[in-house]
């Protein structure tokens, strides 16, 4: 591909509104160009890397032996209703609107519904179980704040993958297909990454699990072991219950606390630690007005843990000022959980703890010495806080750590939840009407482009692997207008390596200096740059420069072909 014909637009300035490298560099290096709020236009080299992933994982898919299909991305508001999603999915991220005939429709943020309906359709028979389609498709989320460029966008790319089968041990088998594919597909990428135990979330199911890739811009924390393979969601990471204190109980004494009202004052206005202090909060019930919390002062409440609790209203609400003074006598900053009339569910760790303080249900007055056994008691116990670094690894091996992730995959084993409501069943090998269970397999095609960006990237612009370039390498002829030996090495060159199916960009851009022709190849991230001038030319040698390492190698004029040719071949196999 000669530059002169192609549609290089690259910036200078940072875009004011790019908040992160990689939507910062895609923005410079002319891959995108914003059309409205997480709507973006792909232009001809950015959508040349999107090829590229799309390419990698239609292959590892195909390998997995999926089958492709093209779902709608206008979706009919019946499949929706079916399901019972119509008026739940994600507060509002559904842009519904009508069609001429009044009739309802969304522009597809998923494709449960859709594929179920052709499940019910197509399959009949447990002999055509288990099975696995997948698409590569636009989707549509109407987020309230979309930011990041493509890792939080409106419109995306996205290949989402649904499987059918007749039982568990069927589903469980393709789940674990699908999670060794998506390692094959982030390896192949040369990513870094993570997959983490996860919260199934408004696609519903049991079991899932998200592939992150690790990077500082990454909106997901994940706690992992230092020890171990062990990595989770931080939102689903299970703190481990300590040991129970042995301490000899103390007397039970109220104290003065004046204007301490938060556990920070408290802790600070008595000369102890926050972990010494019990907190009360008072939440709504499912089956009662309110229910009670406590954890350790020095822990925070991890509201998916909570939302799971079967005594816990959803989604957790917490009690306003006023209706905690009503039921406790006393306002947020005193209340406490000894003679206190609500139902207690005890954090693990806080119902661990022995001669704590805690609030004493009157206002700037607390207790210190109280006891679970003596002074009150838990109606449960459950695991309610948010995982801290230094924790013990819930799987017993190491220390948590934790590191920023941007999720780019997530499986699902669904079950039945929606070929139930949809009646999608097949004949057994009895004759027997059997509903059938689902797994689900997504991952970000679009954001992967920006997530490979955060890995690969230095102070002069994008370092693509390989395998995700535009162009595998570019040549830049220095003065080739007032060299004719310059314009024929080059057009040889270039010439033979297209014919070796090598893919290359030949800046042949007429009045650009060769100091933006390098600039400019930095920021596009081309892996190899060669340069062929009329000083080189008199050596018989031509200049290859490594974008990742900055290695410049002269390289003999007549084995540059050969050269290059291997050393591309070890950069595309490694």
């Amino acid at each position: 591909m000669k530059a002169s014909k192609y549609n290089i637009n690259t910036l200078k300035e940072v875009p004011a509104d790019a908040d992160i490298i990689s939507h910062q560099l895609m923005i410079r290096a002319g891959f995108i160009r914003k059309v409205a709020s997480g709507i973006y236009n792909w232009l001809p080299i950015g959508l040349r890397v999107l090829h590229k992933v799309e390419n990698i994982i239609r292959q590892e898919m195909n390998a997995a032996g999926a089958l492709e299909v093209t779902m709608p991305v206008v979706q009919p508001a019946e499949l929706w209703q079916e399901s019972g999603r119509w008026s739940q999915y994600d507060e509002g991220m559904l842009l519904k609107f009508k069609d001429r005939h009044q009739r309802d429709f969304c522009l597809g943020p998923t494709h449960e519904e859709i594929i179920t309906d052709v499940a019910k359709t197509e399959l009949r028979s447990h002999k055509q179980l288990p099975v696995n389609f997948y698409q590569i498709q636009t989707k549509f989320r109407d987020e309230t704040r979309p930011r990041f460029g493509v890792l939080r966008a409106r419109e995306f790319i996205m290949k989402d993958a649904y499987s059918f089968h007749l039982d568990q041990e069927s589903l469980e088998g393709t789940y674990q297909l699908m999670h060794d594919t998506y390692a094959k597909i982030l390896n192949k990428m040369r990513l870094k990454f993570r997959a983490v135990d996860a919260d199934s979330g408004s696609i519903g199911g049991n079991a899932s699990m998200e592939f992150h890739v690790l990077a500082d811009s990454g909106e997901d924390k994940i706690a992992f072991s230092t020890e171990s393979s062990y990595a989770a969601n931080i939102e689903m990471a299970e703190a481990k219950a300590p040991a129970n204190e042995k301490t000899v109980m103390q007397s039970l004494q109220k104290i003065a606390t004046p204007n301490a009202k938060t556990i920070e004052e408290v802790s600070k206005y008595l000369n102890i630690p926050m972990s010494r202090l019990i907190k009360t909060l008072v939440v709504k019930g499912k089956n009662v007005p309110f229910v009670a919390l406590a954890l350790r002062g020095d822990h925070q409440l991890n509201t998916l843990k909570a939302e799971k609790i079967s005594e816990i209203s959803k989604p957790l609400t917490m009690a306003t000022e006023k209706e905690v003074f009503s039921v406790c006598g006393a306002s947020i900053g005193s209340i406490g959980i000894v003679r206190l009339d609500l139902p207690i569910i005890a954090d693990r760790s806080a119902a661990a703890v022995r001669n704590f303080v805690c609030g004493a249900n009157e206002n700037d007055f607390h207790l210190a010495n109280a006891n679970w056994e003596r002074d009150t008691k838990y109606n449960a116990v459950y695991d309610l806080r948010n995982i801290e670094e230094g924790d013990p690894s819930p799987d017993g091996v190491g220390q948590i750590k934790f590191k920023r992730g941007i999720e780019v995959g997530h499986i699902f084993q669904l079950g039945k939840k929606y070929s139930e409501k949809m009646n999608a069943k097949v004949l057994d090998e009895k004759g027997a009407s059997r509903v059938m269970t689902m797994g689900c397999y997504g991952m970000g095609v679009s954001r992967l482009v920006g997530a490979i960006i955060e890995q690969h990237h230095d102070e002069n612009g994008i370092v693509w692997p390989t395998i995700i370039a535009p162009f595998h390498i570019v040549i830049i002829p220095i003065n080739s207008h007032k060299s004719d030996q310059v314009t024929q090495v080059t057009q040889d060159i270039y010439t033979q390596l297209i014919a070796n199916d090598i893919e290359v960009l030949l800046d042949d851009r007429e009045g650009y200096r060769p100091g933006v022709k390098f600039m400019d190849s930095e920021l596009l991230g081309i892996p190899f740059r060669l340069v062929i001038g009329e000083r080189g030319l008199t050596e018989n040698i031509v200049e290859l420069t490594s974008r990742r390492s900055g290695e410049i190698q002269k390289l003999p004029l007549k084995s540059a072909t050969q050269k290059i040719m291997e050393f591309l071949k070890v950069s595309l196999g490694s």
